[in-house]
């Protein structure tokens, strides 16, 4: 591509959708405002897009890694209308949900409802003990515990509910978003809205139901989207309203370095761009390479991330000889499966599949349990096969599998995650005015989250680049 050195240059490094998204809104600034700027996005891969991968086969619309997006964000949607791709947006087909423990399936309390705005299906359900029951009801008198300082999940909500309804309920609807593990995750960087609830309401149930959020809503049981081509078109409509030459794939940054005021990104392939400003959109990894010489990130260090694979199988209709009666289920951790959910794609999404068939789309990995990752396609096939049999009573082998890894790809919000990733920015500010940070590593692993930091990202560089020495006074400061 050709570089216009008499503009400022804007540099995205990184093409999932927070860096499409980046490169996107900046592109059309400039363009509205008519601004002296030039923006430049690249991508180590060839492709863009990230994790976001669909795959077409013998009229299924597969989806490799993330499958849809909240209905309730609007980030998505905007964007969506923007590139001219909202006529093509699809919502989930309204299905029951179940959490499967011990090689039993039990329904969701409440359903879409969630356990807050009617208690009598939590009261019933199958899922607690009544001891367990009763554990929980005691949410309602139990006083809110003011702490300043981060927290678990497991911590906050064991306090609240008691251990049987965070390991059955709780542990697999939650942290399974995150892979993570429930005991480790920061209460504060994943769902702080619970902890604002019980602040304020006391009791978690009472303020759930007078503020109108379940845990299912906030999770996304009322609701999904997609796109009837899949995720990966939605990508590839925001690549087509890219000014032309402006997208570098294949390329990887080795080396950032600070130089008068400006940044001397080298690449691999020996080129070298000068930027007066920077979006780093790529994970905490790439991320820590490149800044490692330039400040202190231990923080950045410090970030962990775990493995996954998705497992797509496809089979004739007629081989689910026990129907789910439902559309999706989730695994208590404490189950002896490999598998940590199970999304019926036939019927969540009937557009992908042909008539006639039934696609089962599987996650396994999660932390503590990352080896199976690493075993063959047909080694992994087969265990999820073998877990789906104990529901569904499988009697056929599947038309074919698809099975996507994503080593180190899902980023961890463990304790004091908020609290880290402000130390880094706050380093950024001080020593590298002019660059910030967007992705699922920092503050939101969706899609939705993504798109509302890179708009984040792009209004911080058009003000800072704009005027460059109000930053620079502040961090003199």
């Amino acid at each position: 591509m050709k570089v216009n050195q008499s503009k400022k240059i804007i540099a995205v490094i990184g093409g999932g959708i927070t860096g499409l998204a980046s490169a996107f809104y900046l592109q059309k600034k400039i363009k509205e405002e008519d601004l002296p700027y030039q923006c430049i996005l690249l991508d180590s891969s060839p492709r863009l897009g990230g994790k976001i991968q669909t795959s077409f086969r013998d009229g299924f619309v597969i989806e490799k890694g993330p499958d849809s997006f909240l209905a309730s964000k609007q980030s998505p949607i905007r964007l969506a209308r923007e590139v001219g791709l909202d006529g093509e947006l699809v919502a989930s087909k309204p299905g029951k949900s179940f959490v499967l423990i011990r090689d039993r399936l039990h329904p969701i309390p409440g359903g879409d409802k969630g356990i807050s705005a009617n208690i009598s299906p939590f009261i019933t359900s199958s899922l607690f003990s009544p001891l367990g029951k009763l554990r929980a009801a005691a949410d309602l008198i139990l006083p809110s515990v003011s702490k300043a300082e981060d927290q678990s999940l497991g911590e906050f909500f064991r306090y609240r509910f008691g251990t049987e309804v965070l390991e059955n309920f709780i542990e697999p609807l939650l942290s399974g978003i995150y892979t993570g593990h429930i005991e480790r995750l920061s209460l504060q960087s994943t769902f702080p809205q619970f902890h604002q609830i019980e602040q304020q309401y006391r009791s978690l149930i009472i303020g759930m139901k007078k503020s109108s959020v379940t845990v299912e809503k906030v999770i996304g049981k009322d609701g999904f989207l997609t796109f009837k081509t899949g995720l990966q078109s939605f990508v590839e409509a925001i690549e087509k309203k890219l000014e032309p030459d402006s997208v570098i794939k294949g390329v990887k940054v080795e080396l950032m370095d600070k130089t008068s005021g400006q940044y001397k990104i080298c690449l691999n392939n020996n080129s070298v761009i000068i930027a007066d400003s920077v979006i780093i959109s790529a994970g905490h990894h790439a991320a820590y390479q490149m800044l490692d010489d330039l400040i202190s990130v231990e923080p950045l260090k410090e970030l962990e991330s775990t493995s996954v694979a998705t497992v797509n199988l496809a089979f004739n209709k007629s081989a689910i000889k026990k129907d789910l009666k439902g559309s999706s289920f989730v695994v208590a951790r404490n189950s002896d499966y490999s598998i940590t959910s199970c999304t019926l794609t036939h019927k969540k999404w009937p557009h992908a599949v042909p008539e006639g068939k039934v696609l089962l789309r599987c996650y396994v990995g999660r932390v503590g349990d990352e080896a199976i990752i690493n075993l063959s396609d047909k080694e992994i096939s087969k265990i999820v096969l073998e877990d789906l049999n104990k529901t569904m009573s499988i009697t056929e082998e599947p038309d074919f599998s698809i099975v996507t890894r994503w080593k180190e790809a899902m980023p961890q919000y463990k304790i004091g995650h908020k609290q880290r990733i402000q130390e880094i920015e706050d380093n950024l500010y001080n020593q590298l005015p002019g660059v910030f940070l967007a992705g699922s590593s920092y503050t939101g692993i969706g899609m939705p989250d993504c798109i509302d930091q890179a708009e984040a990202a792009v209004k911080k560089v058009l003000d800072y680049i704009q005027n460059p020495s109000s930053q620079l006074t502040a961090a003199q400061a």
